[in-house]
């Protein structure tokens, strides 16, 4: 056990549960348990934004993938970072000047039908929980490394404290852990980055010219085709990776937790430098881990390569160094966990129990009550799952997540801002078969089913030949809400979509929706 580690993550746990204890004095509705209030400033949001998004895809699965794999892991970089503007451009002002507490607030603002509302909300906790098993398998081979506890016992833990976290505090209690969180990743990343930087002689020429001989790929490092070696399989995943930001529940509610469209603007800007200036650092730490560390000590650590950035951190750092960045890494993902319980309990708390079986009629005291049993809920199942994808990537993990979110959930959020004709049934349409086309194409494909022993959950030939569903399943989700409308008998309501067109613009009307 790494005693310097152990009581860094004693330290993060115990901050946090003091945030939580105060959060929870402030969480007295449904409107700060959901939102906060709505009540964070542009930075605070932007800042939480960037917490809750750098998570340990980002911090633990891309330095692994890029020291790996080389250049095909900087995909997810440039994946991610990219599709902020897609957030910024299309999605932030109408999503904040429409909904009130869910991403299915926004789509029944148009739409006042109970299977629009109940579909947003199954897509809300599904994807979550896709999400969510990539944070558990982080942090249970980051545990398991540094404290010696299996992989069970450290999901397990994991599981515990972002419960606790949601019980508890709610929204507030899981914004300031994101912002904290976001201060000591940056802080940690820039560190090693640095000192990188100083070993490869403070010249990115140099740090380029000797990655081609530092691992066992030598020049095909620095070049696309290692683990992508089809070049649609690469257009699939960047087309997750760019359009599902825009249709990520967790990130989306985000908006709601400002008091007006303006917030939320600023709050994308400012989310937007940070993680800009952390995914351009992901260079190094990837780049650092395979030329300090080595493949073969990454793998063995954890065959996926997530520990490649905590192993980097000791092999220039010490020992220090190595319990400080394990213990941030620890902190992303609690507070990412954290995030992703809260948005699937309050879909299913407000959206399924409230607006749907009880009519919009539910006191706040049993939706909060509600939420965080669901909570308790969403937890268990996760934590479950998660105990049998201990092998997987976590940037890959959430790649998944991602093609789900834009398949399932941009299709609608665009066709309920942009198109007049847009019904129920093309909502329906394009919610349901977006899901269900993602997800089938991941159960059939290389991820799940491959040839060689070790390397998915089955053994056999994938029927589906890409590793991500995106190139056909975003497709497929737009088709869908096309022809739902265009073959459905029922007629769209011009003048809702005229109010939905005005205020999704102008924010009128946008202080009744709390």
């Amino acid at each position: 056990m790494n005693t310097s580690a152990f009581y860094m993550f004693l330290g993060i746990v115990f901050v946090t549960l003091i945030i939580t204890y105060y959060a929870s004095k402030k969480t007295k509705n449904a409107s700060e348990f959901y939102t906060a209030g709505g009540g964070l400033t542009g930075w605070q949001n932007g800042l939480a934004i960037a917490g809750d998004y750098m998570s340990a895809a980002s911090f633990l699965g891309i330095a692994g993938a890029v020291a790996l794999t080389g250049f095909d892991g900087f995909f997810y970089s440039i994946g991610f970072l990219v599709a902020y503007l897609v957030v910024l451009y299309l999605v932030a002002e109408p999503l904040r000047n429409l909904g009130k507490y869910t991403f299915a607030d926004m789509i029944a603002s148009r739409f006042d039908a109970k299977k629009v509302r109940g579909f947003a909300a199954m897509n809300t906790v599904t994807i979550s929980i896709f999400y969510m098993i990539a944070q558990l398998v982080g942090a249970g081979a980051l545990i398991k490394l540094l404290l010696g506890l299996d992989y069970t016992t450290s999901v397990l833990i994991v599981g515990v404290l972002m419960t606790v976290y949601v019980i508890f505090g709610g929204m507030h209690a899981t914004s300031w852990v994101q912002i904290i969180k976001a201060v000591l990743l940056m802080g940690g990343t820039f560190l090693i980055s640095i000192i990188v930087f100083a070993k490869f002689n403070w010249s990115i020429t140099d740090m380029f010219a000797q990655m081609k001989t530092a691992t066992p790929l030598k020049e095909s490092f620095l070049n696309p085709g290692v683990k992508y070696k089809i070049g649609l399989d690469t257009i699939s995943l960047n087309m997750g990776l760019v359009l599902g930001t825009a249709g990520l529940p967790h990130i989306l509610v985000r908006f709601f937790t400002v008091k007006d469209a303006k917030t939320a603007r600023s709050s994308v800007v400012y989310a937007t430098w940070v993680i800009g200036i952390f995914y351009v650092m992901t260079i190094f730490l990837g780049f650092g881990a395979a030329a300090f560390v080595g493949n073969s000590a990454i793998v063995t650590a954890n065959p996926a390569g997530n520990m490649a950035a905590p192993l980097l951190a000791k092999a220039i750092g010490g020992n220090m160094l190595f319990a400080f960045i394990s213990a941030v890494a620890f902190a992303t993902i609690l507070a990412v966990v954290a995030g992703l319980v809260l948005t699937a309990a309050s879909a299913f708390a407000h959206d399924f129990y409230n607006e749907i079986l009880h009519k919009g009629k539910a006191t706040e005291k049993q939706q909060v009550s509600m939420a965080r049993w669901a909570a308790i809920g969403v937890s268990v199942i996760s934590i479950i799952l998660a105990l049998g994808a201990q092998s997987l990537n976590v940037a890959f993990l959430v790649s998944l997540a991602f093609a789900v979110a834009a398949s399932a959930n941009l299709p609608v959020i665009i066709y309920t801002i942009y198109w007049k004709r847009f019904n129920t049934t093309g909502a329906v349409w394009a919610m349901v078969v977006g899901l269900i086309s993602a997800i089938g194409l991941v159960v059939i494909g290389p991820s799940v089913i491959s040839p060689e022993a070790g390397k998915a959950i089955f053994v056999g030939n994938p029927i589906f030949p890409y590793t991500t569903p995106g190139i056909l399943s975003i497709p497929l989700g737009f088709l869908a809400g096309y022809l739902g409308t265009l073959f459905s008998s029922q007629k769209a309501d011009v003048k809702k979509y005229e109010e939905v067109l005005v205020k999704s613009n102008t924010g009128i009307g946008m202080a009744n929706n709390r």
